[in-house]
């Protein structure tokens, strides 16, 4: 009989891989999109006549203008700014808003002094924007953990799921909904969805000659109310799956915010025979499991 506090102790603080801090590929295919802009763009570091030659050059070349909000680290075809002479909506997509007019020249002049675009390229020793802008996606791009977070504990599983000789579409499936298990299968999962009133969606099902397993999989990093919440609709979702024929709920979860929610996990636990972590899966608990 497993022991709960020995299984918690084997959560892992961190689900990071190697791809989890920054996306390199995403990053220089961004870069290489506006590369030719960029380098447009170059020929005004170290300018002495910064403000002439930036209208010049955007008179010829306005594409380049989309760039400009990129240097300063933010993704948007508009960027409003005010001070003391007013606001006023700043448009990057040239190809819908040309700078048609001496105005809007001026503009563009004035959003560059201020923000301090002008002084960065004329004074401050950037020697190829393309570079500059790499650092920027990059930055940029740690913003993208989170969501790339979210599915690092998704993707591990599946690897497991593979690895234990699963091939997908033929007899394991991802996002998978309750009803289109039901028309795949005939199976009646009414037990799980209300009476047909709610569509369950599992992250994964496996089918095997006797079995479909219906799966879950999450990571908490860190705790909060919606751990607790999890791990009671889990434990429901066991109660009702028990009922049901020919299927099995199996649930992987890991991370060391169950710290702050262990009661409830441990209550979970319990009841439910296939609840695993991370170290269960690297000792092959899918091929004891799932036959």
């Amino acid at each position: 009989m497993r022991n709960f506090e020995n299984w918690l102790s084997t959560f892992r603080a961190s689900i990071a891989d190697y791809g989890y801090y920054v996306d390199f590929e995403k990053i220089y295919e961004n870069v290489d999109a506006i590369k030719v802009e960029l380098n447009i763009l170059n020929s005004l570091i170290g300018s002495e006549n910064i403000e002439i030659d930036f209208e010049n050059l955007i008179r010829k070349y306005p594409e380049v203008l989309k760039c400009i909000p990129l240097l300063l680290a933010v993704r948007a075809k508009e960027i409003y700014c005010q001070d003391e002479n007013g606001g006023y909506l700043y448009k990057f997509d040239f190809g819908k808003y040309p700078p048609n007019s001496h105005l809007h020249y001026e503009r563009y002049k004035y959003f560059m002094n201020k923000t301090g675009l002008f002084d960065l390229l004329q004074n401050h020793n950037i020697k190829n924007l393309v570079d500059y802008v790499t650092g920027v996606e990059t930055g940029l791009d740690s913003n993208g953990r989170k969501n790339r977070g979210g599915h690092l504990m998704e993707d591990l599983v599946e690897s497991f799921i593979q690895k234990a000789g699963f091939i997908k579409n033929i007899n394991y499936y991802k996002e998978m909904y309750i009803h289109e298990i039901t028309d795949r299968w005939g199976i009646d999962l009414s037990a799980i969805s209300n009476q047909g009133k709610t569509e369950k969606r599992f992250d994964f099902v496996i089918k095997t000659e006797n079995m479909i397993y219906g799966i879950e999989t999450n990571f908490y990093s860190s705790g909060g109310s919606k751990l607790n919440e999890t791990s009671r609709s889990y434990k429901t979702l066991a109660l009702e799956t028990d009922t049901i024929d020919d299927f099995t709920f199996v649930w992987f979860t890991d991370g060391k915010g169950w710290t702050s929610a262990r009661h409830n996990l441990e209550e979970t636990f319990d009841i439910m025979e296939h609840v695993y972590n991370i170290k269960d899966l690297e000792n092959n608990i899918i091929n004891e499991v799932i036959r």
